[in-house]
Parts: structure tokens; sequence; C-alpha cells
């Protein structure tokens, strides 16, 4: 089984992922929070630092693009490849309202005309040498919206195709409609990574009873809630909080490093614990604490409390925190 951590805007950049693959192990693969091509300009900084090859050494990545305009895609396709990435994933799934009212990401799925035009021109005029893959909701207004999809992505050469088992009104915490999954699954020519709803062991159980011939598993929300996940899910063993801490450490210090003002580092952290604090047992005082902290050196002293007076919560069956 192979494992990818999903990308998520404000949260899974370079030196959170770093850090992740420093601490812990069982992801095969990162994706970025979505590079948007802008005509007539470049990257802006924050997309240079974050598929800049040196910042990338120490695991396999590959930069999500989110356009619904092909010849943008082909051209920042062919500038990560000249940076030396040999795959580039299509943002096919995300459900903001400002994305989609532009005919991105999920929006994208309601005009399969204009996306197999999308497709047909990309192929056709990409250099050879870069795979493509997409991560793809359902469809927009309803799941049988996978069936048609997959008669799109399956007249061309796509590398991956990832389903997250969702519609766009569904956002991330409607249930999962996996049999819908499991028809886009049988449908689809090409690989197939599953997206939605493994926090626990269990869930994985279940997921991997279910679908025994899925080989490839996108963790989302909740690998961000238990950066332990992949690990724990084909490993097994016991959340390590002497691990937990040195990762939050790293992380804290990296955007020291690379952001100007407390402020800024703070706003990160907390947006980070958003996802942990539900981990810990007993995390409510201190979480509030967590989020009232206007010092880092208050913050820092707080974390330090909860990892010496909090425990982790078993990693047990049912269902962990956040959605994919």
């Amino acid at each position: 089984m192979k494992i990818y951590a999903a990308p998520m805007e404000g949260v899974t950049g370079y030196v959170y992922r770093n850090a992740h693959r420093k601490y812990f192990r069982g992801i095969d693969k990162y994706f970025t929070p979505f590079l948007t091509p802008k005509q007539g300009k470049g990257w802006t900084s924050r997309e240079k630092n974050d598929v800049a090859p040196e910042h990338n050494r120490t695991l396999v990545l590959v930069p999500q693009i989110l356009t619904n305009r092909a010849e943008d895609f082909v051209r920042m396709a062919e500038k990560l490849a000249d940076c030396g990435y040999g795959e580039v994933n299509l943002n096919l799934g995300c459900p903001s309202g400002t994305v989609v009212a532009k005919g991105k990401g999920c929006g994208f799925l309601a005009d399969r005309d204009q996306l197999l035009h999308f497709f047909t021109y990309v192929f056709d005029h990409m250099r050879e040498g870069i795979r493509v893959s997409v991560k793809t909701r359902l469809g927009k207004d309803s799941p049988e919206e996978i069936v048609p999809l997959m008669e799109i992505y399956n007249q061309f050469p796509l590398s991956e195709v990832i389903i997250h088992a969702r519609i766009l009104r569904d956002f991330y915490k409607k249930p999962v409609n996996r049999e819908a999954f499991r028809k886009g699954f049988l449908l689809c020519r090409h690989p197939v990574c599953y997206n939605g709803d493994i926090f626990a062991a269990e869930d994985f159980r279940q997921f991997q009873d279910e679908f025994p011939t899925v080989e490839r598993v996108m963790l989302g929300r909740g690998l961000i809630a238990n950066p332990q996940l992949a690990e724990l899910l084909t490993e097994g063993g016991s959340p390590d909080k002497d691990r937990w801490k040195a990762f939050h450490d790293e992380v804290c210090l990296g955007y020291e490093d690379v952001m100007s003002g407390e402020r800024n580092v703070l706003f990160k952290m907390k947006e980070l614990w958003d996802y942990m604090l539900p981990m810990f047992e007993d995390s409510g005082k201190l979480g509030k604490k967590i989020k009232k902290a206007v010092r880092l050196a208050d913050y820092k002293e707080i974390v330090e409390t909860l990892f010496q007076e909090r425990e982790l919560k078993p990693f047990e069956a049912g269902k962990g925190q956040g959605q994919e």
C-alpha cells in the first residue's frame, strides 16, 4: 500500500513537509498546496520557495496546479519539469467558493466539454516526459458524474487518478460515498488512489476489506491532526509523544527562520493546533491558552506544559479528528 500526504493550503508547505519527513515514516509521496498560474506573471515568492529543489531534497514531491486554462497548465508544468519535477497534479477537487466560481477546482468538473478540450490541448502540446495526475471529486453536483468523468480521464495517458469520494456540496464533512468511488475505480484505466475519511486503524482496515485491490490511499486532515498516522496504519505501535514534540519544535523554528514577526509564526502554529489539540487528553484549557497567546515565548511555555502534563490519546478503532 502506498500512502500519500494530501496538500492543505497554509499548512503543508515545505517547512512542515521537511519536519514531517524527518520525524515520521509511512508517506510515499507529498503534494504541494496548489500553485496558480497567472498570465504574464511568474511565481509568487511563496510558490517559488515551496517548490525550490533545495527545500525538497529529502522527500518525493508532486506540485499541484490549479487552473482551467490548458496553456497555463502546460507552461507551469514545463517550468516545474525544468526544476526537476517529473510529475504534476491537476486540482479538480477544491470546493472553495471563490475557486469554484471561476470554474476551477471542483467547479471545472461541471463543464465536461471544456475539460475534454483541456486535456486534449495538454497532451497535444506539452513536451514528453512529464507525468500528469489528477485529484478529482466524484463530480460537482452528483456522484453519478464520476461515470462520464472517467470516460474523459480514460482517453488520456494520466499517471494516476486520486478520487476524493465526495461532491462539491459535501465539502469535507459529509460522509464519503464509497459506492460512487467503487464505480469510478472499476471504470478507471489508470492507477487509482482513494481519499476520504481515513483517520484511525479501524477505518483503514474497513477500507482494505472493502477494496482489497486499491493500492494507494491519500491522507488529509487526519494526517494533520495525527502526524504519525501513516506510520501507525502501516506499522502499528503507539503514538510517540517525544517525536511529536520534536516535530512541533522543528516546524516552529522553521517558521521563525523564514517569517518576519512573532505574530505570523503564531498564526501558523495556532492553525496547526486546530487539528492536533483534539489528539491530546484533557487539552481544553491549555488549548484555549495556546489560542490566546500573543507572545512566542508564552506560546512555547504553554506548549511545553501541554507535552509534559497531557498524554496523547490511544491510537485505536474509530474516527480521529478532522476530515480529508
